[in-house]
């Protein structure tokens, strides 16, 4: 996208003023998405956005300036922006950039832009009408596929010069039931680092249609969930959630390096159950959270958080490891170039355990069963949540007996940690976009089928 020579040449510029340390995140990013409501086409839309983005150091003081006019001109004027803003002097000395490139682990076999839209349009209808086979309940139904394919260049002034190509696929089927006056919706949203061979064999969209065809009807034959505490299982997947908002964030170096954390200082601490193992890992070949290098351009790692319940590893981006004087993880990252990175998460997870989940639905004795969660709210300081169950199910003397709506999940974080007691073997993972102070991004959230011995229902 932009050489080399002319790269240093930037670099140089953005020092001038006294920054100590400066970086140029560059790309060019295609985009498409295809929607279909109740089995027509409605949308269908390609998008291009290029520019770079030009960050300058002055000890722990960071200016960011962005321009989508990538010319050596445009990139030298955005560089003297970021420098104007550092008051200072320095002599610069010469900026040598070394290429490198890291290996990569997601091999593209059909790129989604150059797939036919006949073929795009097939899949949502395919949606469709599996949605609408499970029941005549079934009232609407959405359909959508979204993809892009992002080449991003990042050079610094201490001679970075890499690269790396992003591409992501995604399906996403809604279906709404009515009956009796009332309406209830299901959903299923699939994806992955991949190309379009994610139809191929990862997805069956026709299954994930039914899947959210049969939440949906579920969800309307539901009673209202009866309030109070008690135990309460958590199955795989989105049931992550819990974890990645309430305990994720707040391993992050963004809340870590203010002390806005509750787990701030206690690196070495046990903090969790002793059965409670944590990983955020950008290593996995084609997940949705996997990257071959970071937006900052380091290598991206497998990092475990907790071990045995211990506090092993917080998620540092290079800003914030300068505060906390520990050592990047692999962890910036950013939506795209108009904004500058900061810790983040990947694929996180609570790693498998060695718990039977029969048994562990048979142990419970009374309680509630999560088998999809929905969306919530966390204060990363403290940990507090409440999250919506999607599709939920009473148990009664160890059984699951009867579905229940509107249940809600609330507790505190670092308590859930400990009041862990059941982990499952079977580890899955679900995938959403995560908002942070650096823009919206692809992140997994998985863990095996848990249980928490007390937790809050909210109910009728």
């Amino acid at each position: 996208m932009i050489l080399k020579t002319t790269a240093e040449q930037v670099l140089h510029e953005a020092l001038k003023t006294g920054g100590d340390f400066a970086e140029i995140f560059c790309e060019d990013r295609h985009s498409g998405a295809m929607g279909l409501v109740d089995g027509h086409v409605e949308s269908a839309s390609t998008v291009r956005s290029h520019g770079a983005g030009i960050r300058v150091y002055d000890g722990l003081n960071s200016v960011y300036v962005h321009t989508n006019d990538t010319s050596p001109s445009g990139l030298i004027a955005a560089a003297r922006k970021a420098a104007d803003a550092v008051d200072g002097s320095a002599a610069v000395g010469d900026i040598h950039l070394t290429r490198s490139l890291a290996a990569n682990i997601h091999p593209i076999q059909a790129m989604p832009m150059d797939v036919a839209g006949s073929r795009k349009a097939k899949l949502l209808r395919d949606m469709d009408l599996a949605a609408r086979e499970v029941s005549p309940e079934i009232s609407q139904v959405r359909a959508n596929l979204t993809y892009w394919d992002s080449d991003v260049l990042i050079a610094n002034s201490e001679g970075m010069f890499t690269g790396d190509r992003r591409v992501y696929t995604r399906m996403f089927c809604s279906a709404v039931a009515e009956g009796s006056g009332e309406s209830q919706s299901g959903s299923a949203a699939p994806g992955a680092m991949m190309g379009f061979e994610l139809f191929e064999g990862r997805v069956d969209v026709a299954e994930q249609a039914r899947r959210a065809a049969r939440q949906a009807v579920t969800m309307l034959h539901a009673d209202p969930c009866p309030a109070g505490v008690m135990p309460v299982v958590i199955d795989g997947g989105f049931g992550g959630v819990i974890f990645h908002e309430a305990c994720g964030h707040s391993l992050e170096a963004t809340s870590v390096a203010f002390g806005n954390s509750v787990f701030a200082g206690k690196l070495g601490q046990r903090i969790a159950s002793p059965i409670v193992t944590a990983v955020d890992d950008g290593t996995l070949a084609g997940e949705w959270g996997s990257l071959n290098i970071d937006d900052e351009g380091n290598p991206t790692t497998r990092l475990v958080l907790i071990q045995d319940g211990v506090l092993m590893n917080y998620m540092i981006d290079r800003l914030n490891g300068r505060r906390m004087k520990m050592p990047v993880t692999g962890s910036g990252r950013r939506q795209d170039y108009t904004f500058a990175p900061t810790s983040r998460m990947r694929n996180t997870f609570i790693a498998p355990g060695s718990d039977d989940e029969a048994e562990i639905i048979s142990s419970c004795g009374d309680g509630l069963y999560a088998k999809d969660m929905g969306g919530g709210s966390v204060n990363p300081a403290t940990g507090e949540f409440n999250f919506a169950v999607k599709e939920g199910y009473l148990i009664k003397n160890g059984r699951i007996d009867r579905p229940v709506r509107g249940a809600t999940l609330i507790g505190k974080g670092s308590e859930v940690l400990w009041k862990i007691d059941r982990v499952g073997g079977n580890m899955w993972m679900a995938q959403g976009m995560c908002g942070s102070s650096s823009g919206s991004i692809p992140t997994n959230v998985g863990q095996p089928m848990i249980r928490v011995t007390d937790m809050t229902v909210g109910g009728r």
